[in-house]
């Protein structure tokens, strides 16, 4: 009893002592909670932290969560490499919105283009002029929408299956559309009439008036936003704990191997989409290839510094393995320029990727000047520069794919 009572007493008397604590000793501690919170060097990180020598100052260590959240708006030497990455993640975002809603809008333009030099060479030579004065949104290019609504009001056949389609459908909308224009058609004979409608029909037919899956394509989107989303939550969070970093950093890595995989998935399937057995082939080996890059990378010791230079090379021999379902697309398709034409922008992609791994495994150019590029410049922040710049050079890849299969089929 008396021991409680003394104990009371004690804290009584401890409490009336925190309220005498002076301005100046409660200015003290506010300015020990700000220098708590203070950058650091190089030299004061526990070794899990210590990834780069040549970056000497402006780090975060260890602090609390809250301060770690706060401080995507502050300036140190993670906030490019954050931000580089969050911007490239809402860059997609909004990529893959515009696909879903205006991509199928653009490939019906396309269509309806290829449609016109179709029936020119089937003896219309004046018929996009037509098709201009009696579709006015085929001249503004950008009015997509209106487009489709006004191909839809007066060639309401095209969009059907092509069991309903047939050139006399066809003739007859453009006939009532454009009665004066092709109403000499009559004075020429119905033999020739007949002659130009199976002509019509021969050359439409073939065309693929539904568009191709999207799936691929919305594969690679998927996994570009999930690389950048889980690249700039790991540089924003592994100053947290080891734990933490641990955690972060597989995420990170599993991220830079989904990207790659699923970049094979666009040009891969619509080059071979008409030869299943390469399509299954070069799609099953690159699966299984980011599977087994993402189960290597949750080793601890792959996270280790000694081991950079393996890293940058499992990734890019992993890229490097397009390379034989790019010649094989060529061997295929050396007539169509379509082929040509995204196997230029896979080059472009390819030596963006394989620059940025370079600067990241050599660490250019901090290693020239230890110390000037700790906040900006440093070779971490030009690699998310370019892997945002190759991804968005495939995501135009992509786009000829789909003009090119949607227009042509198999």
């Amino acid at each position: 009893m008396v021991s409680s009572s003394s104990q009371l007493l004690n804290n009584q008397f401890d409490y009336e002592d925190q309220e005498k604590i002076s301005p100046k000793q409660k200015g003290g501690k506010r300015l020990w909670r700000k220098v708590r919170y203070q950058l650091t060097e190089y030299h004061s990180l526990p070794a899990y932290l210590k990834d780069n020598e040549y970056i000497l100052g402006h780090y975060r260590c260890e602090w609390p969560m809250k301060q770690i959240l706060l401080s995507i708006f502050s300036i140190h030497n993670e906030t490019l490499n954050v931000w580089t990455h969050l911007i490239g993640f809402f860059l997609f975002l909004s990529l893959t919105v515009y696909t879903a809603t205006r991509v199928p809008d653009v490939m019906d333009y396309y269509s309806l283009q290829h449609i016109a030099e179709m029936l020119k060479k089937a003896g219309l030579p004046d018929v996009h002029s037509m098709l201009v004065n009696c579709l006015p949104s085929l001249s503004n290019m950008p009015n997509l929408s209106k487009l489709k609504d006004e191909l839809k009001a007066s060639l309401p056949y095209i969009n059907t299956t092509l069991s309903s389609v047939s050139g006399w459908h066809i003739l007859d909308h453009l006939s009532n559309c454009l009665p004066e224009r092709l109403s000499h058609l009559n004075q020429t004979g119905d033999h020739f009439l007949l002659s130009l409608k199976d002509n019509l029909f021969n050359t439409i037919a073939p065309l693929p008036f539904h568009p191709i899956t999207r799936w691929p394509f919305y594969a690679f989107l998927g996994g570009a936003m999930f690389c950048l989303l889980a690249s700039s939550a790991a540089h924003l969070l592994c100053c947290h704990s080891q734990r933490l970093s641990y955690i972060m950093l597989r995420f990170d890595y599993a991220g830079i191997a989904a990207l790659i995989a699923t970049s094979f998935y666009p040009p891969v399937y619509y080059s071979f989409m008409c030869n299943p057995f390469f399509c299954n082939l070069y799609l099953t080996f690159i699966t299984i290839l980011g599977i087994a890059t993402i189960v290597f990378s949750l080793s601890p010791v792959f996270q280790n510094p000694e081991y950079r230079n393996i890293r940058a090379s499992l990734f890019f021999g992993m890229g490097f393995s397009g390379v034989a379902p790019i010649l094989h697309k060529l061997i295929l398709f050396s007539d169509q320029p379509e082929a040509l034409q995204t196997t230029g922008y896979e080059i472009l992609m390819g030596a963006l990727y394989g620059i940025g791994a370079l600067i990241y495994a050599k660490r250019i150019p901090e290693r020239w000047r230890p110390g000037k590029f700790d906040i900006a410049g440093h070779s971490h922040q030009l690699f998310h520069i370019l892997v945002v710049a190759g991804a968005y050079t495939h995501y135009h890849t992509g786009l000829v794919y789909l003009k090119w299969r949607d227009l042509h089929g198999c």
